[in-house]
């Protein structure tokens, strides 16, 4: 594994010449505008990149783009890997180390999400505070990368404190609601049953998911600082829960996508 991260960062160095990101972002379904407001210096189709899986969710464009968001420099995720697309957790998480082994200080992540508080609402933005694993494995099972991190990494600060209270800040000075709550990771990729939305929100969670964790994760392993973000695109509170259709997750998305895009520029503008 070792080999190929090191293969592939290569590449990529080699590819960007001395264009050195200071920070990581996964763009999640439905999410890809906030590309519009970077720079671009290098776009790379993961298609060309050694070792790098392939978006195969119509959504995600499949693109590594390097360039400055808010006179920072960043490498931008257009599109993320999931569990159920077939692709094992070190594959999964693969583009985070590789971030880490490129220089990367801190990652921002974003995810569609359903919520599960009955306080939340459709196109609500809610900041992740901690987050409950219900995917079926993680990506530091099997023989530890003691390059990347220790054995038994400590998660109690998966999500860190200082970006939730600047993030808290930023929604209030720019005069819309931010949400706080925990995010329930679960394989997918058929949604959930009610009873497994009443047992999720039974055991802590306030949305839930099909991504984001195996990331966070592998970052907090590698000690990178993490702030995630969820767009809540339904609701699944049994009073309001629907048939959904990715049409209804991406236009829902849509709507809170400003306002994710001006959180998110303006935390990497204050870092």
């Amino acid at each position: 594994m070792m080999q190929l991260l090191q293969e592939t960062t290569s590449y990529l160095q080699h590819r960007i010449g001395d264009f050195a990101p200071e920070f990581g972002i996964i763009l999640g379904t439905g999410l890809g505008a906030l590309i519009n407001d970077v720079e671009v210096e290098h776009s790379i189709s993961y298609a060309e990149i050694p070792n790098f899986p392939v978006s195969t969710v119509e959504s995600h464009s499949g693109k590594l783009t390097f360039g400055k968001l808010a006179g920072r420099a960043v490498v931008v995720m257009q599109g993320r890997f999931h569990y159920y697309e077939g692709y094992t957790m070190d594959q999964v998480v693969f583009p985070v180390r590789v971030m880490k082994l490129m220089g990367v200080k801190k990652l921002f992540v974003s995810n569609a999400a359903g919520g599960l508080n009955p306080a939340f609402n459709t196109s609500d933005l809610m900041v992740i505070t901690d987050h409950i694993n219900l995917q079926p494995s993680n990506p530091l099972v099997g023989k530890n990368l003691d390059e990347l991190g220790p054995r038994f990494p400590d998660m109690s600060d998966a999500y860190n404190e200082e970006m939730v209270r600047q993030a808290m800040v930023i929604a209030e000075d720019a005069g819309f609601d931010l949400k706080e709550g925990v995010y329930a990771s679960v394989p997918g990729p058929m949604l959930e049953t009610p009873a497994e939305y009443k047992y999720i929100s039974i055991i802590g969670g306030d949305a839930v998911g099909m991504s984001t964790v195996p990331e966070v994760i592998a970052a907090r392993h590698m000690g990178m600082p993490v702030f995630a973000v969820s767009v809540i695109t339904d609701m699944c509170t049994p009073d309001r829960i629907k048939k959904v259709v990715l049409s209804d997750i991406l236009v829902a998305a849509a709507i809170a996508e400003p306002k994710m895009t001006a959180l998110i520029k303006e935390l990497v503008r204050i870092q």
